[in-house]
């Protein structure tokens, strides 16, 4: 899971007040969900990530990718 997910996630929740329990009732999913999301795990089903996201007017879209090469 990306680390900038992860701190926005974190980041919001704190900003709002919330712990990791009433994040998990508010979005509709677990509480094991919010906190293998906060910790970074790596196989999380999409639409749940998107669900906690929502709360937060967000979801999960792809980005393209910066070419490496244009760096060097």
């Amino acid at each position: 899971m990306s680390k900038k997910l992860i701190q926005f996630l974190k980041e919001r929740r704190k900003m709002l007040g919330l712990t990791q329990e009433e994040l998990a009732e508010k979005a509709g999913v677990g509480l094991r969900f919010i906190r293998d999301l906060e910790q970074g795990k790596e196989t999380l089903r999409m639409d749940k990530v998107n669900q906690v996201l929502a709360l937060f007017g967000h979801e999960l879209v792809p980005v393209e990718l910066k070419n490496i090469e244009e760096d060097e």
